[in-house]
């Protein structure tokens, strides 16, 4: 074998090698990479008990329970499945039912998602793109705003 040979196998080698890690890579992450779930997803995939991941769609009007000291009850729903969140900690002050939200916790084995941050909207017409964009595909959004975009066209970071 000549020199030229063995260096191109060398770099073949090299680039199967790497083009397999790539692979394992992206299929271990193909789960982690979503940036939420909303609640029909939740109950479609069956994600397991304990596993950590973002809960995504509307607060239901007259979901919002209030208990002792920051603890809150409230339902996240898409329109087509519900889910029940706690969360305990201070809300943030847009945060209120009819609106967008991202929670990130735990699915807990009493069927009730377990929040240790919640994400509330923007301004008036910001809704989080993730959101809209899933009940978009739904059929269920009505924005008149592009989602995302707060008033003004103004670009959010």
């Amino acid at each position: 074998m000549t020199r030229k040979q063995r260096r191109a196998v060398l770099i073949g080698t090299c680039l199967a090698v790497l083009a397999l890690a790539v692979g394992l890579v992206l299929v271990a992450l193909r789960d982690s990479i979503v940036f939420f779930y909303s609640p029909s997803e939740v109950t479609e995939k069956h994600l397991g008990t304990g596993q950590r991941f973002r809960l995504g769609g509307l607060v239901e009007d007259g979901s919002l329970k209030r208990g002792e000291g920051a603890a809150v009850r409230f339902v996240i729903t898409d329109r087509r499945a519900t889910l029940p969140v706690t969360y305990i900690g201070v809300l943030p002050d847009l945060f209120r039912e009819g609106q967008g939200v991202v929670a990130e916790g735990t699915l807990e084995t009493d069927g009730v998602f377990h929040a240790d941050s919640v994400l509330a909207k923007h301004d008036e017409t910001y809704m989080p793109p993730e959101v809209a964009k899933k009940l978009k595909e739904q059929g269920l959004w009505r924005g008149d705003a592009q989602a995302g975009t707060p008033q003004g066209g103004g670009r959010v970071n």
